[in-house]
Parts: C-alpha cells; structure tokens; sequence
C-alpha cells in the first residue's frame, strides 16, 4: 500500500510539471534611474508650452510617463531641496534650511530620516550616485561607486567632490593650450571659453582679471572645448556606464547634473542653437517692485545687467544652451535603457532642485518664491505601470518624490511628510494636490518664509507676528507674472481678506500635520491691513 501511495505522488508531481503548474517566480524588483538638474525652472521645457527652447527627450519622457504640471521645490536652493527629496520630510523637519548644513556639518542634528536609496539598499538593491550631491556626507555611505576617491584625495560626497573626477578625467583626455585672442580660463574646466556682453570681465583681457576673485553666477559665454568633453557629458557617461554594469541586478542609480546651474558657458553646437536676439526678456524684468519684499533680493539693485533686456538676452541664451546639452545627454541615458532591454523595468524620475530667475522682475538664481524660482518640472516614466500621457494637474511637491518611488519600486516606506503619488498619476486621488508649500528659513523673519498656491493663487508670508515683511498675495490667473501684490501697501487689500484667509487656513493645516514650530506664527499674523 505504500509503495502504491509513494508512486501515486510521483505521478502527481510529474503531472503538474507537464502541465506547467511551476511554483510563481520571484517577481522582478524594478530598477529605478533618478535624474536631476540644477536650477531648471519649470518654463524650460517644452513639453511646458516653451517654443523656442529644445528639449526633445525630456518631452519624450515626459509624454511616455507622467507629466505633472505643477511641481514646486521643498525650497528653492540646492541643499535644502536635496535633502527633502532624498527623505521626504519638509525642510523644518530635516533640520537642512541652508546650504552650510550639507556634507560635513556637526552643530545639530540634520538629515536625521533615511533616504529612499538607504532604504533600498536595505532592500538588496545597489545604489550609486554620479554628480552633484549637496547633502550630508553620511548619507552617501549606501552608494556603491567602483571609485569615491579622487587622485587629490578628495571624497567623491565632499563638497564640489565628484567635479574632481572630472578633472581627472579630462587632464588625461583633452590637452590644454594657449589662449587666443579675447578667450578667458572656465574656473570650472580650466579650458578656454569666449566671455559673452553678460559675462563680468567681458570686454577685458584675461591677465587682467585672472586674480580676481567671483562667483560662479557672473560668468557666461562660449566654452571652447569639443562637447564629448564637457562635465554633462562625464557625469552622463559615468551614468551610463553604471546602467550597463549593474544591469543584471536590481539598481538605483542617480546622474546629478551640475547644470544648468552657473557658470553658463555653453560649448557648441548648443553654444549657437540660441540667438541672443532672438530672446524674448521676462514680461516683468522691469518691475519696479515697490510693494515687494524681494526689492532687495539677490544684490537686484546692484547688478543692473540682470535687469537690462538687452543684456539678459544673452544669459537666456546661455541657459537654453545648456538645457539643451543635458538633454541631449538624457537622451543617451534612455537610449542605453532601452537598448539593454531594461525599459519596462525602470523607474525613471527627472526633477531639478529649484528654478533660476533667469531677469524676471531683474532677479538672477534662486531663494524667492516668485515662480521662476520655486516651480520646477517633475517627469516620471514606468511603462507597466505609468500610461502614456499622464498629466497631473494637481499641486505636488519635492517632499512627495520619496514615498513615490518607494511606492512603485514596491517597498515598504516609513511614514514620510510627503505621499505617493501614485493614486493622482492614475486619477483615483480626490483629497491631495489642492495646494503646495514651499519653506525659506536662512536668517530667520527678514524675508518671507512661506509660501503656499492653491487655485492659482498664491499667498507669501513670514513666520512670526513680528516681522516688518510685506505680506503678499498674487491672483497669478490674471497676473501670471505676479507684478500685482494684492496685500502689502495695496490700499484696497481689504477685498482680499476672504481669500488671504482660505489660503492662510490651508498653510496652517500643512504646517499642524508636520509639527511646526512656526504654526502659532503664522496663525497670529496680521494678514491684512486698515490702510
């Protein structure tokens, strides 16, 4: 009888394997490529409605995936952001409110959450990270990079660390030579470049100027180098390379752009693609922004040229240039994808960490709220999970990136300050993206510290009941380029208390959800005034 038993068994497994009942395969962990710029605002793209800026495979992307319209920076300046997209946790709550509190900092706890490549590290997942970091040296531990070192010794997550394997690289593949008439040394590839009519030592010869020191905004030009050998083609490169190293096992791999943050010197053919004269100056780059709180932003009263039409034309076509260039270049990145077969496997994110000014109201960079430097694009494709032409229209943040990719990469994430979204790219939410905030905490209530959307609308204001900042409301459905402060010195702004209020009461509910310090502040503020 057992003998019969055993044989029927036997039988009964040879059966189900002829018929295919296998036991299920592990699913496959999906591989996640995080792409991200330096200081692309949210207008430089095509896919926005640009018609004079190229960028053919961002839009590409962006129509094969999601598309979501109105993203806003956790803060609009790098370490901030940075930290906020790795974490999902607002800035308040990272602690990382300025760009001193990165890589080595010790004076308090900052960065004190896991970022999502810890935790998919955990997950059995290698990490790597080519680029720009800008956040705490320790939370670098989980990439995986074959290299980290640079031959100067320098840490590839230091500061400016990784622009080191860049020097490295390009001593031993391009030969330096003498300067011909009118070219300048790039400070940032120590080859020559052409300086443009925007540039700071334009017009004058480079053994005069050489020892002086300036900062990387005031350079613009013509790099005069072959465009194989700029830093976005390296650090795409080291991308690249990456992507068919690790192939075979699950990755998260990040290609951190410098640019099209400054200095804008811009190598050909990308150099050429913008005319300066055909340029169009921002509609408000002569606002006289008499009840303003940014009319000291930035040094705006004494960098004139960033409110000349004539001169920032030349900026707008530097910065077009280079977004062209990167795009090109993640171009290259998705081609690799596809070619190794990985497509329908891959998460890939493209995000910039804050926006540029680019002359509009004569501002130049970042740190303000007006649109130009708080909104940024956000791109997210997944094809067996993401369906083409998925445009979000709801209000999202950097703070939500985290919980996103964790959602889709099917891991389980901690709480986060943030939340997937995941639901809005399938059009199932019906309670978040009615609003975004965005935070500025460097020196305290001397400048506005919030600034929340809702409906077009947009309200800034400080944290505390104190301070002498003008609060701010712009209807940016009838003043897109935000010239008409409806508060502040308005007489008429008690028409708008009704408004300032709604918004007011959905910017303390986000600050009551996070813990904030500042809710009793904000709460208190006089908002509108008897003039």
């Amino acid at each position: 009888m057992k003998n019969i038993i055993i044989a029927l068994l036997l039988l009964f497994v040879a059966t189900s394997i002829s018929f295919g009942n296998e036991p299920p395969k592990k699913k496959k962990k999906t591989n996640l490529v995080f792409i991200i710029t330096d200081q692309q605002q949210y207008k430089a793209l095509g896919l926005a409605g640009n018609k004079v800026l190229k960028t053919p495979n961002l839009d590409r992307l962006g129509k094969d995936g999601a598309y979501f319209v109105n993203a806003y920076s956790a803060c609009a300046v790098c370490g901030p952001a940075r930290s906020s997209i790795l974490t999902g946790r607002t800035v308040e709550n990272t602690g990382v409110n300025n760009n001193d509190k990165t890589y080595y900092y010790t004076k308090e706890k900052v960065m004190q959450h896991p970022t999502f490549d810890e935790l998919l590290k955990e997950e059995g997942y290698t990490c790597e990270y080519y680029g720009k970091w800008h956040a705490m040296a320790n939370k670098a531990k989980v990439y995986s990079n074959p290299e980290k070192y640079a031959r100067n010794g320098k840490y590839a997550f230091d500061h400016g660390g990784q622009s080191f394997f860049y020097q490295d690289w390009l001593n031993e593949s391009l030969k330096k030579r003498a300067l011909e008439n009118g070219e300048h040394i790039d400070r940032f590839t120590k080859r020559p470049y052409t300086p443009d009519p925007i540039d700071t030592f334009f017009g004058q010869e480079y053994k005069d100027v050489k020892n002086i020191k300036k900062s990387q905004p005031n350079f613009h030009g013509r790099l005069n180098i072959p465009k194989e050998y700029t830093m976005t083609a390296f650090q795409a490169q080291q991308t690249i390379d990456a992507i068919e190293r690790l192939k075979k096992k699950p990755f998260s791999i990040t290609c951190s752009f410098h640019y099209p943050h400054a200095p804008m010197i811009v190598p050909e053919p990308f150099y050429s693609m913008y005319k300066p004269e055909d340029m169009t100056p921002p509609e408000s780059i002569n606002d006289e922004m008499k009840n303003s709180p940014y009319a000291n932003a930035n040094g705006r009263k004494k960098l004139k040229e960033y409110s000349d039409p004539e001169k920032i034309k030349y900026m707008i076509s530097n910065y077009y240039g280079l977004i062209t260039e990167v795009d090109y270049w993640i171009g290259q990145i998705i081609d690799k994808i596809d070619e190794l077969g990985l497509t329908e496997n891959t998460l890939i994110v493209f995000t910039s960490d804050h926006g540029e000014m680019l002359g509009a109201h004569g501002l130049r960079e970042k740190n303000v709220f007006y649109e130009e430097s708080a909104h940024i694009p956000l791109l997210m494709k997944l094809p067996t999970q993401i369906k083409p032409n998925s445009t979000v229209d709801g209000y999202v943040s950097h703070i939500d990136i985290f919980s996103t990719i964790l959602d889709y990469m099917d891991v389980d994430a901690p709480s986060a300050d943030g939340k997937s979204l995941r639901n809005m790219i399938e059009g199932k939410e019906e309670e978040y993206g009615d609003y975004v905030v965005t935070e500025w905490n460097y020196r305290g209530d001397v400048s506005p510290n919030y600034m929340i959307v809702k409906d077009g609308w947009k309200l800034m204001i400080p944290y505390s009941v104190e301070s002498k900042v003008i609060n701010v409301l712009y209807n940016m459905n009838e003043d897109p380029h935000e010239m008409n402060n409806l508060l502040g010195k308005n007489p008429n702004q008690e028409q708008y208390t009704e408004k300032a209020e709604e918004l007011r009461s959905a910017l303390l509910e986000w600050l009551k959800k996070n813990n904030s310090k500042f809710y009793d502040g904000v709460k208190n503020r006089v908002l509108v005034k008897n003039i």
